[in-house]
């Protein structure tokens, strides 16, 4: 008996070590072809950066979100009362006001200059571009802190150099940083000039990419510059222009060189933003949870407008 068993055994024993033996290499070709395609390979490389951005984006986020539901003394939790002061009070509502309209108004200039610049700088002939390119790229490329202080000798009450030609041109002088309305407008001012650039950069890069075939075929066809504008500059840089409106916007609302640098959210608080309120509040007024709860209501503001912006361009491409 133990005869006839030994054979079919040894039989089983066979077929077993032939499975093994096939099924290692298919396993080891599987792998290896995954780690052939690219999409893995690029996902595998980017792995360790995504990993350090995701600690550092989300451990600050996390930590905000935990001080803003504590007590002033940081040793008690409080859950959302510090949210809910933030919305009793008429103060937070003024600077939710100053705010979107400082950022819908410096995004919307900084886009519109940054579009005219594109388009003329795309016009010159390439030897001069790059030069130009370089001089009207400078505003972005100073840090805030070094430019923003020479802004403030310029809108000086005594020594400025705009009052200075207002007076030879027979007119009043104005106290640029001393009345909100001229204050406000100082801050725009200066954000439009140091973020026009970044707007010009990224128009032009994507005026360069739209073939030229297209602006000719409709030039054969009789269209006249606004069309040619509206029917292949516009879509064809849709989604940059989503993009750097994001980024930008992000940038106010975030905001906090230009305006400490140049009015320090004066006067009356004319000019301060959610931003250097949550420094005031957090750091110089010593209540972090609360200065955390400032800062954190900037992201719904922001998620609904970035919906907003990406939402439109999602049905102008599928109505396309």
């Amino acid at each position: 008996m133990f005869h006839v068993m030994l054979p079919n055994l040894q039989r089983k024993v066979d077929a077993h070590v032939r499975q093994r033996r096939e099924r290692g290499p298919v396993n080891r070709g599987s792998l290896h072809r995954l780690m052939r395609r690219r999409p893995t390979v690029a996902f595998l490389m980017t792995l360790p950066l995504l990993t350090l951005i995701a600690v550092l984006v989300a451990y600050p986020a996390g930590y905000a979100v935990y001080l803003s539901m504590l007590d002033r003394k940081m040793t008690k939790f409080v859950g959302l009362a510090n949210f809910a002061r933030l919305a009793g009070g008429n103060r937070f509502w003024m600077l939710v006001i100053q705010t979107c309209l400082y950022a819908l108004i410096a995004v919307a200039l900084s886009a519109i200059l940054g579009f005219v610049i594109a388009h003329l700088v795309h016009n010159i002939p390439a030897k001069g571009q790059r030069k130009w390119r370089g001089m009207l790229l400078l505003p972005w490329v100073i840090p805030l802190a070094m430019s923003v202080p020479a802004w403030r000798l310029l809108f000086d009450p005594s020594f400025s150099a705009f009052n200075w030609i207002l007076e030879h041109l027979g007119m009043d002088r104005i106290f640029w940083i001393g009345e909100p309305g001229w204050a406000r407008f100082s801050v725009i001012l200066v954000t439009v000039w140091s973020g026009a650039p970044f707007f010009m950069v990224m128009y032009l890069a994507s005026l360069k990419s739209v073939p030229e075939e297209l602006y000719e075929a409709a030039s054969i066809d009789g269209a006249n510059w606004w069309q040619r504008m509206q029917h292949i500059t516009l879509p064809m840089m849709r989604n940059i222009i989503a993009v750097t409106i994001i980024f930008f916007l992000i940038g106010c609302f975030a905001g906090f060189t230009i305006v400490n640098v140049l009015t320090n959210g004066g006067p009356l608080g004319a000019t301060q933003l959610l931003g250097t309120a949550a420094f005031g509040i957090g750091i110089m007024g010593g209540n972090l949870p609360l200065g955390a709860s400032v800062a954190l209501s900037m992201v719904p503001i922001l998620a609904v407008a970035a919906t907003f912006i990406l939402r439109s361009i999602a049905k102008r491409e599928s109505e396309a």
